[in-house]
């Protein structure tokens, strides 16, 4: 898949996955960038839906990207299919297009129903992309606590407040 210089990567990835009619939702750091946070992140974290309509076109679509499983040796094999994405459900990639996270178990809220039930559609360039929503997104930083989560944490909540306050 050629890299777009006038593209993000979140555009590019997403665009791949519609064209194949993958069910996802942008969670974590770009979600967070989507909010309005300045919080700069480098991978891509979406959550995907995990039927097996929905893992054969995401595994279609992943080959493209040509991934590798990231921190695991080189010679592991992997074969991406529906089956391996079946067999697993949180998985960290390497791709052609940067590092790609895809979670079918996001703590605290579930698999990709539980996240879609508040889910909000923004848009992003042409594309109408299922982000997590704000609060949903608050509850997962707070429920995971890492360092790098505070911060962000800091950044959704000064969010909320403003766009409460609009109300």
């Amino acid at each position: 898949m050629p890299e777009s210089k006038n593209k993000s990567r979140l555009e590019q990835i997403a665009e791949l996955f519609i064209s194949h009619d993958v069910r996802f939702i942008v969670i974590g750091g770009q979600a967070e960038y989507l909010f309005g946070s300045p919080r700069v992140t480098y991978d891509i974290d979406l959550c995907y839906e995990r039927s097996a309509e929905n893992l054969e076109k995401l595994a279609t679509a992943l080959r493209e990207l040509k991934p590798t499983l990231r921190g695991a040796p080189a010679d592991l094999p992997f074969i991406l299919d529906a089956k391996s994405l079946a067999l697993g459900s949180n998985f960290t990639f390497n791709t052609s297009l940067g590092p790609l996270d895809l979670l079918g178990w996001v703590e605290p809220l579930g698999d990709f129903a539980g996240v879609a039930k508040h889910a909000t559609t923004v848009d992003l360039q042409e594309l109408k992309l299922l982000v997590i929503s704000l609060d949903d997104l608050i509850r997962v930083k707070e429920h995971i606590r890492r360092p790098k989560d505070r911060e962000s944490l800091m950044q959704l909540q000064a969010i909320k407040k403003l766009r409460d306050a609009k109300q």
